[in-house]
């Protein structure tokens, strides 16, 4: 897709201060789009998405809020409903990645990013999402299969976004709104194990196509599904993951 696709779209893109989030914002971005990021902290990082948005000549602003407390994630998608006036495209890009035997309290903060805030965002955008509106959530390989120890409590969560997916694709059909889940395979962001640690080179092995996936080919798998070419796919999982599930 080269052409303006997204114009007169709105799209929120969660956690879009950095890594697969940033790129994707900058992917929409190129398309048309205007775009609102979110972040918890980084706000210089999140100014530089910004500086890169607008120099596509669309519109776009940065929000602060926590995923995981329920009421900054649903007054962030009524502030931009309100800034924007309409809300076209929610991409669930937040998360965290917290590998271990985890206590009680770890597990459950894990789970309020990962599962209950994107429940609660995503719960939200669909009171503004008009017909034809697109939901697209990032999950994991893991989510699949568990190829590696110490990974059991955020496999379930990203498991569970994609029973979501499915749950929410059957429940909005009627308005026309897509929702999918893309299924990302090792990423280089600052995420992930380098690929070029040691450990990072074993995984390598791993991958059919032997190179780890740059932030913006998941973007371009985000806007794919974003755009009018993706308009009879819903409920499903994408991988983009160098074949490593094949």
């Amino acid at each position: 897709m080269s052409e303006k696709v997204l114009s007169g779209k709105v799209a929120i893109v969660t956690g879009g201060s950095r890594g697969i989030g940033a790129a994707t914002a900058r992917r929409l971005a190129r398309l048309g789009a205007d775009v609102a990021i979110t972040y918890v902290a980084q706000a210089e990082k999140a100014k530089a998405v910004l500086d890169d948005l607008r120099a596509e000549a669309v519109r776009a602003e940065a929000f602060q809020a926590d995923q995981a407390d329920r009421a900054e994630a649903t007054a962030m998608v009524d502030a931009v409903a309100q800034v924007f006036g309409r809300i076209d495209i929610l991409v669930n890009s937040a998360g965290v990645f917290r590998p271990g035997e985890l206590s009680g309290d770890e597990r459950d903060a894990q789970a309020a990013v990962n599962l209950t805030g994107l429940a609660d965002t995503t719960y939200q955008a669909l009171r503004y999402l008009g017909d034809g509106g697109r939901v697209i959530s990032l999950s994991s390989g893991l989510a699949t299969r568990a190829g590696t120890p110490g990974v059991a409590d955020y496999a379930a969560t990203k498991a569970a976004v994609g029973a979501y997916t499915r749950a929410w694709a059957n429940d909005v059909a009627p308005r026309r709104i897509t929702v999918n889940v893309i299924e990302c395979g090792l990423v280089d962001t600052d995420m992930a194990v380098p690929a070029d640690s040691e450990l990072g080179r074993v995984f390598v092995q791993m991958i059919p196509l032997r190179r780890y996936a740059s932030a913006d080919e998941i973007g371009a798998a985000v806007a794919f599904l974003a755009g009018p070419d993706a308009d009879y796919i819903t409920g499903t999982t994408l991988r983009v993951d160098g074949g490593a599930l094949a």
